[in-house]
């Protein structure tokens, strides 16, 4: 038995949906949305577990690891789990889940692969540098009128704009 496609749904809607859970997070946990720092966690554990020594002396990562702390016993690694985990449920339910390359149709997979890998390496700086990723510093830090949250989402739509059109002679 095949199922339909269902449709995605209403950009307002989701635009509202999205609104009502930054607001809920704050209510409820005293902080807004954020995924970065989970990255930053992961590195501190995998740091600790190849050089305990060497990452307890990091000035970076080694704060995360004081007194025996596991960097991924925080709220953001379940909120990451949820996201992944959400998303999945998603995508079965509406019948969108596949297993593809998405990205410019007139590279190769392996061209697609490494663009996106870059992609992803310049938004992970940029969020450590801004000390924020476009759901911690963009959103929840807009939502609490911060200026740095408006001037990260302007600096993030702008060089998104310009990748864009960078690109765009990949695209067909």
């Amino acid at each position: 038995m095949t199922s339909a496609v269902r449709s995605y749904w209403n950009a307002h809607r989701a635009g509202v949906a999205l609104g009502l859970t930054l607001l809920a997070t704050f209510v409820v946990t005293g902080h807004g949305l954020g995924a970065s720092g989970f990255t930053t966690a992961l590195a501190a554990k995998a740091a600790a577990l190849a050089s305990p020594s060497l990452a307890a002396s990091n000035h970076y990562l080694g704060p995360m690891l004081e007194d025996g702390r596991n960097p991924l016993d925080v709220w953001i690694s379940w909120q990451v789990a949820g996201v992944a985990v959400g998303g999945l449920i998603g995508a079965l339910v509406s019948v969108r889940f596949r297993w593809h390359i998405d990205g410019p149709t007139r590279l190769r997979a392996a061209a697609r692969l490494a663009l996106a890998l870059t992609g992803g390496l310049l938004a992970g700086f940029g969020a450590r540098i801004s000390a924020g990723c476009t759901s911690g510093l963009g959103l929840s830090g807009s939502a609490t009128l911060a200026v740095a949250g408006f001037v990260f989402l302007l600096g993030f739509f702008a060089a998104g704009i310009a990748a864009g059109f960078a690109l765009r002679r990949f695209w067909r």
